[in-house]
C-alpha cells in the first residue's frame, strides 16, 4: 500500500513535521531517526484521526501479507515513542483495544513541503549534547508506562530517585530515560556509576571524573563539585547509590542548592532522603494472574515478553505454544516479575526446556546462575544480587528479615513483632527494622487498608529461609509463628 498517496504532503503536530513522501519525521526542524516500520505506524495512527486502531489492524497495515507476532508491533511502538521523546504521550495505549494518536494534526499545503525540506537543508545541524551514556544493546521491554510517568516527574522536579529491589531494572530504566532527555540539556547527560566504590568519601571524585571536571589542585570535595556545576544545564545520573548513600545524599543536596539548572536522576534500593527528592518505586514487570482467562494473551505482559525475547537470544527458533506460554507465565510469577531473575531463567531454556525449567524452579537460587560474563558480579547470579542487599543491612535488620521468612503470606506489625523479637532484637526495635526493610525494597507494604500489611516477595522469602536455616533459628521461630513457646534447647541454639 502506498501510504504517502493517501496523506498530505506535509503533516504538522506540536513541534513535529511529517513528510510522508520523503518518509521523514522532523522535530524543531531537525530530522529524527525513525525506522521504516515505526514511520508506517505513525502514519497509520495519524490517518485514524483520533480513533483507536486495533493491534491487528496496525499489524496488517505495517506488515501486509505477512504474519507477525504482537511483540513486533510493540517493538515498533517503543521506537516511535522514543523518537517522540518528551511528547511520547501523544500515542496512547488503550487497554484491551489498541492504540490512539491524540495530537492535534495540522495539514500543511503541499507547496510547503519544499520549504520544510529547505529548512532542514539550510538550518545548521544542532549540536548533539555531550554525554557518556552507553548505547543500548537490547530493547527495554514492558516499561512504557513507567517511562512516561517518570518523564513527567523529571519535568517537574529536579531530583527523582528510582527505588526498588536488586535486579528490578532501575539502571536500565534510568539510562533509557536519560537518552530520551538528552536533547533537553545543553551541557549533556552524564552517568556516575557508584558500583565499584566502597567509600562514600569517593562519591564527589567519581562524579567529577564522570563529568570530566578539572578542579585543579586540592581535594575534590562535594562543595567544589557543586560550585563547578553552577550555571550548567545538565542531567546527572547517579547509579547504584545504596552502599554509598550518605555521600550521595550530601552531594545531591549540595548540587541542588548550588543552582537551578542541574537535574539529578538517581537509582538506589532506598531513597536518598534529601530535600526536594521525589521517589518513584520501580515495580516488577507485569505478570499474568494465576488461573487467568484462557482467552487472555500472555504476550500483553512485560514479564512474558521479556522471557521470550531473552530465550530467543539463546534459541533463535524458540516458538512457544499455548502450553509453553502458560508455563512461562507461571515461571514469571514464581520469580515475582523480577527482570534479572526472568533473564537468568530464560537463559536456561536452551539446556532444560520450558517444562523442566518450571519443575526445577523450586531451587531457584541454585538454578538461576547463568548471568552475562560482563555483568557486575552482583548481577551474575540471583543469589549474588540478594547477597548484596543482605550484606548492606544492619545485624538487627538481617535477623528480622530472615525470621519473617516463616510467613508464607501477608503479616501485620504485631505478627512480625511476635515472631522476630528475641534476645538480640527488642520488640520495640522490630518496627524500626521492618520500616528499614520496606524502605530498602526488601519487604513489600500495603498501607491502603485500616491495618497495614507486609509481605516478603517469594524470591526474597526463599533466600531469607535459607539464611534462617543456616542461623539455627528455624525451629524456634516457627514455633513462635505457630503460637508456641520455643523449647529451652532451641533458645540456646538460637543464642
Amino acid at each position: 500500500m502506498d501510504t504517502a498517496s493517501e496523506t498530505s504532503a506535509v503533516i504538522a503536530f506540536g513541534r513535529f513535521l511529517v513528510l510522508p513522501r520523503r518518509r521523514e519525521l522532523l522535530a524543531d526542524g531537525q530530522p529524527v531517526k525513525l525506522g521504516g516500520r515505526a514511520f508506517d505506524v505513525l502514519l497509520a495512527l495519524i490517518e485514524a484521526r483520533g480513533a483507536v486502531i486495533t493491534k491487528d489492524a496496525l499489524m496488517t497495515r505495517v506488515w501486509p501479507d505477512r504474519i507477525v507476532e504482537e511483540n513486533a508491533l510493540q517493538s515498533q511502538m517503543s521506537a516511535l515513542r522514543m523518537a517522540l521523546g518528551a511528547d511520547r504521550d501523544l500515542v496512547r495505549t488503550v487497554s484491551g483495544r489498541g492504540y490512539q494518536f491524540i495530537g492535534e494534526v495540522r495539514p500543511v499545503h503541499s507547496a510547503d513541503e519544499n520549504a520544510g525540506a529547505d529548512a532542514v537543508a539550510t538550518k545548521p545541524a544542532s549540536v548533539v549534547p555531550m554525554t557518556n551514556l552507553p548505547e543500548p544493546l537490547s530493547e527495554l521491554i514492558g516499561r512504557d508506562d513507567e517511562i512516561g510517568e517518570i518523564l513527567n516527574l523529571a519535568a517537574a522536579h529536579r531530583l527523582v530517585t528510582l527505588t526498588g529491589a536488586g535486579g528490578i531494572g532501575k539502571t536500565r530504566i534510568a539510562l533509557a530515560l536519560a537518552r530520551e532527555l538528552l536533547p533537553h540539556f545543553a551541557d549533556g547527560v552524564w552517568v556516575a556509576e557508584f558500583s565499584p566504590l566502597n567509600d562514600p568519601g569517593l562519591v564527589a571524585a567519581t562524579v567529577a571524573a564522570a563529568l570530566g571536571l578539572e578542579p585543579g589542585g586540592g581535594e575534590i570535595s562535594v562543595q567544589r563539585v557543586a560550585q563547578m556545576l553552577t550555571g550548567r544545564r545538565l542531567l546527572l545520573v547517579l547509579d547504584t547509590c545504596e552502599h554509598v548513600i550518605d555521600g550521595t545524599a550530601t552531594l545531591a543536596e549540595a548540587v541542588l542548592r548550588a543552582g537551578s539548572t542541574v537535574y539529578i536522576l538517581a537509582t538506589s534500593r532506598e531513597p536518598l532522603q534529601v530535600e526536594g527528592e521525589w521517589v518513584f518505586p520501580v515495580s516488577p514487570l507485569a505478570v499474568p494472574v494465576e488461573n487467568a482467562d484462557n482467552e487472555s494473551d500472555p504476550l500483553q505482559y512485560g514479564a512474558v515478553r521479556l522471557f521470550i525475547e531473552r530465550a530467543r537470544a539463546a534459541v533463535p527458533h524458540f516458538a512457544p505454544d499455548r502450553r509453553d506460554a502458560a508455563l512461562i507465565a507461571a515461571i514469571c510469577r514464581r520469580v515475582d516479575g523480577m527482570p534479572l531473575a526472568i533473564e537468568l531463567a530464560a537463559s536456561r531454556v536452551a539446556t532444560l526446556g520450558i517444562e523442566e525449567l518450571a519443575t526445577r524452579l523450586e531451587d531457584r537460587l541454585q538454578l538461576l546462575t547463568s548471568g552475562r560474563r560482563t555483568a557486575l558480579p552482583r548481577h551474575r547470579t540471583l543469589r549474588a544480587t540478594l547477597d548484596w542487599s543482605y550484606e548492606l543491612l544492619s545485624e538487627p535488620e538481617r535477623a528480622v528479615m530472615r525470621r519473617l521468612a516463616v510467613f508464607s503470606d501477608d503479616f501485620t506489625i504485631e505478627a512480625a513483632s511476635d515472631v522476630a523479637a528475641g534476645h538480640d532484637v527488642a520488640a520495640a526495635d522490630v518496627v524500626r527494622c521492618l520500616a528499614g526493610l520496606v524502605r530498602k525494597s526488601l519487604v513489600a507494604s500495603d498501607v491502603g487498608g485500616p491495618v497495614p500489611h507486609y509481605r516478603l516477595l517469594e524470591t526474597m522469602r526463599a533466600y531469607a529461609m535459607e539464611r534462617l536455616s543456616e542461623s539455627g533459628e528455624f525451629e524456634a521461630v516457627a514455633r513462635r509463628q505457630a503460637g508456641l513457646q520455643p523449647e529451652p534447647s532451641e533458645v540456646a541454639a538460637a543464642d
